[in-house]
């Protein structure tokens, strides 16, 4: 019943990506660790989005990099922007290159994200065939994105190998 919920929520798409530059706040992070830092962490960035010198839209970005190999990892919660030339120190950023991915939509409330993403690693690509690349992976939230109304669209945008 549950992988039945988790296809429900995330039927998955291809696409091409095309080479993105985001900056926002970011940590440091553990899986013990991220399920209550990592939406504080997204408190503390709402106020910047409009902000942040360069950025190009509402858009924001959920981006998980750097891996140390030991279950730790990097997010940053952020925009995308046009340029570094002008970014305060107090902003993390990451690009990314160009990269093919299986895209997920997450419906449903933010306390399901993890379900979702637990189905996606364990579920679907265990299944699909399919290997992931040693590349960011990223949440897409639409510009009209409300997560006290669970209004808009989350992408998950998970990196494949070629």
């Amino acid at each position: 019943m549950d992988e039945q919920t988790g296809a429900e929520r995330a039927k998955q798409r291809f696409e091409n990506g095309h080479f993105l530059l985001i900056a926002g706040l970011g940590g440091r992070f553990t899986q013990e660790t991220a399920k209550k830092q990592i939406p504080k962490l997204w408190e503390q960035f709402v106020p910047h989005i409009g902000k942040v010198p360069g950025q190009k839209s509402e858009v924001t970005y959920g981006v998980c990099c750097n891996p140390d190999g030991k279950g730790g990892f990097e997010y940053i919660a952020g925009v995308e922007i046009s340029k570094l030339d002008d970014l305060p120190e107090k902003y993390r950023w990451v690009e990314i290159q160009p990269q093919y991915y299986a895209v997920f939509e997450h419906k449903g409330s933010l306390d399901t994200l993890p379900q979702t993403f637990q189905y996606i690693w364990e579920t679907w690509l265990p299944q699909s065939g399919h290997e992931a690349a040693d590349a960011p992976e990223f949440e897409r939230y639409s510009d009209d994105f409300n997560p006290k109304l669970n209004t808009g669209v989350l992408e998950i945008w998970l990196p494949l190998k070629a």
